[in-house]
């Protein structure tokens, strides 16, 4: 494969932002000596995936820069929190890749907003192949940052994933382990009736029926029951990605049919392989931080491990709170300028 596996696609562009950005001080121009960005695009099976490529100031397609392909949260998009991300790293030297997951967002494949954890796994992988060609990376100074549900494929992915030399996660979100039991256990009881939903979901698509979805909270849920969620991670994902980050191709629905893949996957199961420097984030307020301590105490063959703490962050705060995902990136850049 060569470095035509990829190549220059056109930006979507939003009402605010011409690349189609969602988050705060979003690049808005390319221009010479700044942080740059690239739409590309690059096949995907029988289709074609899609990411955002930023490059330094003063990017040299020549040159030697440390890499780190940065995997979104489930329903989210390379727009949103992994393009926050991923531009700021960029600021500080690394060419960053934030891209659309496979079935969703601006990414190619059918059905939509298909969920399957092989799927996502398998898009880390591939965003490996392609920043490993890109003009001016150096392949040994390679890494990978997950965010949310992007965070627990990327846990996963890093077990085997050898070309990645450090591994970071933000928030994780152990996808498996949530749709089986519920969030904080809360649907345990009722796992058998839900997949036998999931297995006749699936029979109707074999038989040539529309794929059914989950509801999309962003459409199904008033703002007073937003309100009153007890978890502050649907709370505040509700205005997160319903309001203040919101973008077409973005939605929480997923095929009925996934829950088959998710069930019978944990993003625990082969932590033992992971053999890198590992850095896990969490806020000390995320209800969604039991994943992370889970994943982090399954790790136990990192050589370099260590837990993150952001004082005061929520889940959802760690995405776009600025004082918050400036401490974040201070300690993503320390991270990895260590071990990369």
């Amino acid at each position: 494969m060569s470095v035509a596996a990829f190549k220059e696609r056109d930006f979507i562009p939003t009402e605010n932002n011409p690349f189609g950005l969602v988050y705060a001080d979003a690049i808005t121009e390319n221009a010479e000596g700044a942080v740059n960005i690239h739409a590309i695009q690059y096949p995907y099976r029988d289709f074609y995936a899609v990411a955002n490529v930023y490059t330094p100031a003063g990017y040299d397609p020549a040159g030697n820069y440390p890499a780190v392909v940065v995997a979104h949260p489930n329903g989210g998009m390379k727009d949103q929190v992994a393009g926050n991300y991923a531009q700021k790293l960029a600021e500080h030297g690394f060419i960053t890749l934030a891209f659309d997951a496979a079935y969703q967002g601006e990414s190619g494949g059918t059905p939509r907003s298909v969920d399957w954890p092989s799927n996502r796994v398998e898009d880390v992988h591939r965003a490996a192949d392609i920043i490993l060609q890109y003009p001016g990376v150096d392949r040994k100074r390679v890494a990978a940052l997950g965010i949310c549900g992007g965070g627990g494929y990327t846990f996963k992915a890093a077990q085997t994933d050898k070309r990645f030399k450090a591994v970071a996660t933000l928030s994780l979100f152990n996808s498996g382990e949530v749709r089986r039991e519920g969030f904080r256990g809360s649907q345990v009881d009722s796992i058998q009736e839900r997949l036998a939903a999931a297995s006749q979901a699936r029979q109707d698509e074999a038989d040539g029926k529309e794929a059914a979805l989950t509801p999309n909270m962003c459409e199904t849920v008033t703002p007073e029951q937003a309100d009153a969620m007890p978890y502050d991670l649907y709370r505040e994902g509700y205005y997160y990605y319903g309001q203040d980050a919101a973008k077409a191709g973005s939605t929480f629905s997923y095929t009925v049919s996934s829950l088959m893949e998710l069930a019978g996957w944990d993003a625990r199961d082969g932590a033992e392989l992971i053999n890198v420097p590992l850095l896990m984030m969490i806020g000390s307020h995320a209800d969604t931080g039991y994943m992370t301590i889970d994943c982090y105490e399954a790790a136990v063959n990192a050589p370099v491990r260590e837990l993150f703490e952001i004082p005061g962050a929520t889940h959802i705060q760690t995405y776009w709170k600025d004082e918050y995902v400036a401490q974040a990136i201070k300690k993503l850049v320390e991270f990895f300028g260590v071990n990369l």
